[in-house]
């Protein structure tokens, strides 16, 4: 029993490993993603398009953000489907909306995942140190305290790795999530603007 309880104990430790190399990829990956669709540049160009739809007949506004921001693709589709009636273009703009929404929220079910099972994992490694520990007393009786106390150690040292990876894991989850429903905020602005703008454009 004793060799399997330190091999669960061994599996916890490299499951956690595991978990923050995987959450640690997942992080730099999104965050590369939504660079390029955050920060003042993209802010003014969203600010300078919305102004021109508002202001001008025509649209007219300088590409300032790169062609991967999400803005700038959504407009450059939007320009593309103007010719088509206001339903045609209504559906057609929705569809687009749902297409980014997959995009920005694409592995983040991953830092969810691992955000809410990592302190349980943790916790499975307490109790088998627990369990552990009971075991040696119970064997080596009063001798074998120091044994006893190392095991208790390696159980709460598992609960903290738990929580290490748990804690930034669900900050960063939180951080993606408010960032993609502010992004698709601003696109659905955007879609009433551009329905606006083509009904106008319609009349005249």
């Amino acid at each position: 029993m004793q060799e399997y309880v330190e091999l669960g104990e061994e599996l916890v430790f490299v499951a956690m490993g595991i978990a923050s190399v995987i959450a640690l990829a997942v992080f730099a990956e999104r965050l590369i993603y939504y660079k390029k669709t955050l920060g003042k540049k993209n802010e003014d160009y969203l600010s300078e398009v919305r102004n021109s739809l508002q202001e001008e007949p025509e649209i007219h506004w300088k590409t300032n953000v790169g062609e991967d921001s999400i803005y700038h693709r959504f407009l450059q589709f939007a320009l593309k489907q103007l010719k088509l009636g206001r339903k045609g273009l209504d559906e057609s703009l929705d569809g687009q909306i749902l297409s980014e929404k997959l995009e920005l929220e694409k592995r983040l079910p991953i830092l969810n995942t691992l955000g809410n099972n990592a302190p349980f994992i943790g916790l499975l490694g307490t109790v088998l140190g627990v369990i552990k520990a009971f075991y040696g007393l119970g064997t080596l009786g009063s001798s074998g305290a120091e044994v006893v106390m190392r095991s208790i150690s390696t159980a709460l040292l598992a609960t903290a790795a738990g929580l290490a990876v748990a804690i930034p894991v669900v900050m960063a989850n939180n951080y993606f999530s408010r960032k993609a429903k502010v992004i698709l905020q601003n696109l659905e602005i955007l879609k009433k603007e551009l329905l606006s703008y083509q009904m106008n454009k319609t009349k005249v």
